[in-house]
């Protein structure tokens, strides 16, 4: 994989939206940026389950990949680089052939995991209910 194709430095989405015609921001507006920052970082479709498993302890790459399900290589990738630049992984190379890399959750992604698994356990909870009202939205939405 290319670095250009797994740039993580790059300015994302919100980033751009928060930074807009380079307005100064107050006090208040500038914690809302970084809040969402971060919110959508933690909360992104593939984050939340790296996070869950490297909390249990170090966790190698093929390891994540057969643990979450329908993630690509290189969306594992970039979602570990992504959460290793915030610091919330360690990632440890050792040098043996081939390179043994192990994920670990850094202090505080370990703090931040009891809110994920509260999180991930309300929506396995109320997943059919979603469902089903979603059904019946749509049943009563279309035209």
């Amino acid at each position: 994989m290319s670095q250009r194709n797994s740039d993580v430095s790059a300015p994302i989405e919100t980033e751009l939206a928060c930074a807009a015609e380079n307005v100064p921001f107050t006090p208040g507006q500038a914690r809302a940026c970084t809040v969402r920052e971060v919110l959508d970082r933690v909360g992104g479709k593939w984050s939340i389950g790296v996070l869950v498993a490297a909390s249990h302890g170090p966790v190698r790459f093929t390891e994540l990949e057969r643990h979450i399900e329908g993630i690509s290589r290189r969306m594992l990738t970039l979602t570990l680089r992504n959460l290793e630049r915030d610091g919330l992984l360690h990632r440890t190379v050792y040098p043996t052939v081939p390179p043994k890399v192990e994920y670990t959750a850094t202090p505080m992604a370990l703090e931040l995991y009891e809110s994920l698994v509260a999180l991930t356990t309300w929506a396995e909870r109320h997943r059919r209910a979603i469902a089903e009202a979603r059904t019946r939205y749509d049943a009563e939405h279309t035209g």
